[in-house]
């Protein structure tokens, strides 16, 4: 297929985002529809690509979905909504199936499928390969896409704002920045894939592409949001300067390896009897009280990992990946500690949806990370992401169409945009994007409180203000399908691109942080230094629309 098609006035459906969710979409919708996929960047970016660990599936025959519900419930620390998991691991095999039949390589054992034990599940049952299952799937699921003769791609493609009819009831498509120019694509529904929000912290696994765009475009079109303050961190990150924040397993720390300070104090325990072998948000809440104590910049600052207690030839065995990934970044774990610190991993919230993948507006959709299906609750089992993205991708194929109209479009105003128009508005934009995840980080991370996170409101406001009153800011604000644009340099392209990505990001840290400061417990995902215990009362999900905030219950089945 032709990889950059000539831009058509509309599709059937926009697909928005390129990982597991967006692709496994696109292949599940009914292939007589035309299918528009766009990324924001290369199709070979995104956070589905660093999935190590595997997908979850109760296909063992002494194990069963119900022993697959109860653990996701347990995780989910009580805010999993019951039908929803219900449906996942019921369907687990299906779309395990499928994966098999377009291609995916799943390690075996004798023939069968292996699936190893992973934290918190009471059976083996997580399919991988190697430690790398995320790019297994993504690249066949790719492959596939490329070969579907009805589905267009467009990379480099940014999805500035969502387009609303006059009563803003119905999704009828989106405003779109490509190939130098900004126009209005219509369609019968859009879909959001586009992952998490990561970058929103200063210390995140997830990739650059992971910006919130969905959360924030859903947000500003009055779409209903759920539970956005929980976040998973991992405890042991690699911290190097330039290098990605790859995961250290907890699997090593099982083997023996010691969590030191830069004095190669064994810390830990100072925080909990289980030192290093504490659970997951333990570990990392002891790594950034450490911080505090110790460091001028606690936000920057790291660890160590040492895992010369474990025996080479153990080492060697067990971590033959950890060993070449930490050698490319010139560390000889045989020698030397990993430096590492905790960092955002997996964002629980996001846009409600039902089984089907809908949203509360008409013909806008939502999978994937950027979606909250309730499958997680405060706190995502381990390997049900990948899960998740290909049972609630299934159900697209049901979907019915036929209901929903083109909207009626306006190519022929087309303005041309000459250069050096928002060069002086960059150093605001440049210094509001350095800041803001340093600030998320320090009053939304891994430890809260009601003072710092009020703070950083202000603050957050402040910065969407300053970034408002710029000319580059009003233009994004006074966007409308009245007008398309015509960029007459690159630059121009790139530095909107720059402040739609600020923009959502300050929203997505706003959205955060006040979700954080409206929850008045510890739970899950979300720990309050100021309001440490679990309660009753707040067994309910946190919704979202606009600049309301309000609590509902959840649905046990």
């Amino acid at each position: 297929m032709n990889f950059t098609p000539p831009l058509p006035d509309h599709f059937d459906v926009i697909i928005v985002g390129s990982g597991a969710a967006g692709l496994y979409a696109a292949l599940k919708l009914p292939a007589e529809l035309r299918i528009c996929l766009i990324t924001k960047d290369k199709l070979k970016k995104g956070a589905s690509d660093w999935a190590q660990g595997g997908i979850a599936a109760a296909i063992a025959p002494n194990d069963s979905p119900v022993l697959h519900l109860e653990d996701t419930l347990k995780a989910g620390a009580g805010l999993c909504d019951r039908i929803a998991v219900q449906y996942l691991v019921e369907n687990a095999v299906t779309s395990i199936r499928s994966l098999l039949e377009m291609g995916v390589e799943f390690d075996r054992h004798n023939d069968e499928l292996a699936m190893t034990l992973e934290a918190a599940h009471s059976f083996p049952r997580v399919l991988h390969a190697a430690d790398t299952t995320g790019r297994a799937i993504v690249s066949i699921l790719r492959q596939r896409v490329m070969e579907s003769e009805h589905i267009s791609i467009y990379e480099q493609a940014y999805a500035l704002d969502l387009w609303l009819d006059e009563k803003r009831e119905k999704c009828q498509g989106l405003c779109l920045l490509h190939d130098n120019k900004i126009t209005w694509l219509g369609a019968k529904a859009v879909i959001l894939a586009t992952g998490g929000g990561g970058q929103v912290f200063a210390q995140t696994t997830n990739p650059k592409v992971s910006t919130g765009d969905g959360v924030a475009l859903a947000w500003r079109s009055g779409v209903l949001l759920r539970n956005l303050e929980f976040v998973q961190f991992h405890p042991t990150a690699l911290k190097k300067e330039n290098a990605p924040r790859f995961l250290i397993s907890e699997a090593v720390r099982g083997e023996g390896a010691h969590l030191i300070d830069r004095e190669g104090y064994r810390f830990a325990f100072d925080y909990h009897p289980k030192g290093e072998l504490a659970p997951r948000d333990v570990v990392s809440r002891a790594i950034y009280n450490h911080l505090h104590k110790i460091s001028s910049n606690p936000a920057l600052d790291n660890v160590f990992l040492d895992l010369r207690p474990i025996p080479h030839p153990r080492l060697e065995y067990r971590f033959p990946n950890i060993i070449r990934r930490c050698q490319e970044w010139g560390i000889d774990l045989f020698s030397q500690p990993i430096p590492v610190s905790p960092a955002a991993h997996y964002w629980m919230g996001g846009i409600a949806v039902d089984l089907h993948n809908k949203t509360s507006i008409d013909g806008l959709y939502a999978i994937g990370e950027t979606a909250n299906t309730g499958v997680h609750g405060a706190n995502r089992l381990a390997s049900n992401s990948l899960l998740e993205c290909l049972v609630f991708g299934e159900t697209l194929k049901d979907l019915d169409f036929d209901s929903l109209v083109y909207p009626p479009l306006n190519t022929d105003n087309i303005i041309p945009l000459e250069d050096n128009l928002w060069q002086d508005d960059m150093a605001v934009v440049n210094k509001i994007r350095t800041e803001l995840p340093l600030l998320i980080w320090e009053v939304a991370g891994i430890c809260r409180r009601d003072d710092m996170l009020l703070r950083a409101i202000a603050l957050v406001e402040q910065w969407h203000n300053d970034i408002d009153n710029l000319k580059i800011g009003q233009f994004l604000k006074n966007l409308n399908p009245q007008h398309s644009y015509s960029l007459q340099s690159p630059i121009l392209e790139q530095q909107l691109k720059l402040t739609a990505e600020t923009l959502n990001l300050l929203e997505v840290g706003y959205l955060i942080v006040k979700s954080a400061q409206f929850r008045t417990e510890s739970r899950g995902g979300h720990y309050r230094l100021d309001y440490p215990e679990t309660k009753e009362n707040w067994q309910c999900h946190t919704l979202i629309k606009h600049h309301n905030w309000w609590s509902e219950g959840v649905n046990n089945g």
